[in-house]
């Protein structure tokens, strides 16, 4: 099937390159020439494990192709994706991208007689793509919904995962408002055998919203009750994240043996949640709640708990060893997640922010995320040491805080950190991994 996606960034690049691999012919649109460049070349433009191998692989098969040309992308294509990205201005989002690029194909579609389903793949509040994309299509194109398809796709894909989330998914939703959309859908995704859930666009769309809200959620409560009982004091949060995990409506146990399932670890405690998904669509679905007066009591707790999280450990560093100026602490890790150069929402902007304000010297490491979080935090960025090899300042250093889990920095316990304080906020360690130092966690 020859298939068109207009956008590169995370989803478009993603979702087209795995799409290539399994068989269809894929052009994606970016009108970014330096971008088209790279990739036609074979050089990602974002940082995703295994993306470059494969990327190289379907453009070698001449499956994959990106153009800036809006007319050579859609030509002769049965699907045509929108996979551009969806801002939150103030909490919504912003739909300029997706319905720019609607207005697009529906000039396109205008003068073609053949019949081409558009796919929302863009991450939309419920009721955008049949009424607002639907709208602009019928406009721009002069055609009536079953003249030409719509549909939406929902993503979920994880930075640092997402080509094995898509190769290897554990269940596929296809959102349709027309049979014919439903017939392509299912023909694009014959190469997968898992669970297809086939629903209206609305419903497709609100399964995204409502899985990233149920696992965000997990994650503000795990951190609150860590927060008392760190207040509490005498308490191995630990040993109860562990009674928790063993309760087998969360782990259960298959023939004498415990499942021990991922969602654990959205059950464990540390410095909040970041990237461009989990705070947008919370604060997305939040918004579109309060139009129908619904107060989204619980969407608006498990955003307060993670705004205030990274917080947390500024506090509870100054009650261990008092006013910070001064202080020469090293973060390690800046990029939201292990994976990933993706700055967005990091914690680690949050925890530098506030420690420059403490007066602290502060140094950091990232193995790919420098340049990023440098852009994000902007001029205060010159009051940071960025190093490269953790060996030439960890002599140097009062305070280490662990932020990013990079497997680099397992290594931790091999050097002599005797005397130091480690704040270890996503629990990586025990204190019996040291010794001759103070050892924190949430």
């Amino acid at each position: 099937m020859k298939i068109a996606i207009i956008g590169t960034g995370y989803v478009g690049l993603v979702s087209g390159v795995c799409l290539a691999s399994k068989g269809h012919d894929v052009i994606c649109l970016d009108k970014n020439k330096s971008i088209v460049s790279s990739l036609n070349s074979g050089i990602p433009t974002i940082h995703e494990k295994d993306l470059d191998q494969l990327l190289k692989s379907v453009i070698e098969q001449k499956r994959f192709f990106v153009t800036q040309d809006f007319n050579v992308a859609l030509s002769d294509a049965l699907v045509i994706i929108i996979a551009v990205g969806t801002p939150s201005h103030n909490g919504e989002i912003d739909l300029t991208n997706v319905l720019e690029a609607t207005k697009e194909i529906g000039s396109y579609i205008a003068k073609k007689n053949q019949y081409v389903s558009i796919i929302v793949k863009s991450t939309v509040i419920p009721g955008t793509t049949d009424t607002h994309v639907l709208e602009v299509l019928q406009k721009s194109s002069n055609k009536s919904l079953g003249e030409f398809g719509l549909g939406m796709n929902p993503e979920f894909l994880r930075e640092g995962n997402a080509i094995n989330d898509f190769m290897f998914p554990d269940r596929i939703v296809l959102g349709f408002e027309d049979q014919k959309t439903l017939s392509f859908l299912e023909e694009l995704y014959l190469p997968w055998d898992v669970d297809k859930i086939k629903v209206n666009s609305r419903t497709a769309e609100l399964i995204k919203y409502a899985n990233n809200s149920i696992l965000a959620t997990q994650i503000s409560t795990i951190n609150e009750i860590a927060n008392l009982a760190s207040e509490v004091g005498k308490i191995d949060m630990k040993e109860v994240v562990k009674g928790i995990h063993l309760d087998k409506r969360w782990n259960p146990v298959l023939k004498n043996s415990r499942l021990n399932p991922e969602i654990l670890n959205y059950l464990i405690p540390g410095c909040g949640f970041g990237g461009s998904c989990f705070t947008k669509d919370l604060q997305a679905i939040k918004a579109q709640g309060k139009k129908f007066n619904l107060p989204m009591n619980i969407m608006n707790a498990v955003l307060e708990v993670n705004d205030i999280q990274p917080y947390t450990i500024i506090n509870r560093l100054e009650k261990e060893i008092g006013k910070l100026d001064n202080k020469k602490i090293l973060i390690l890790g800046l990029a939201f997640k292990p994976g990933t150069d993706d700055v967005r929402e990091s914690p680690s902007l949050k925890i530098v922010s506030s420690l420059i304000n403490k007066d602290a010297k502060i140094y950091a490491h990232d193995p790919v995320a420098r340049e990023n979080f440098k852009s994000a935090l902007g001029n205060n960025s010159s009051k940071i040491k960025f190093i490269e090899n953790l060996k030439d300042v960890i002599d140097k250093i009062d305070v280490i805080i662990l932020v990013t889990p990079w497997e680099e920095y397992f290594s931790l316990s091999n050097f002599d950190i005797s005397n130091k304080i480690l704040f270890d906020v996503r629990g990586i360690f025990t204190k019996e991994s040291f010794s001759n130092i103070k050892y924190l966690t949430i």
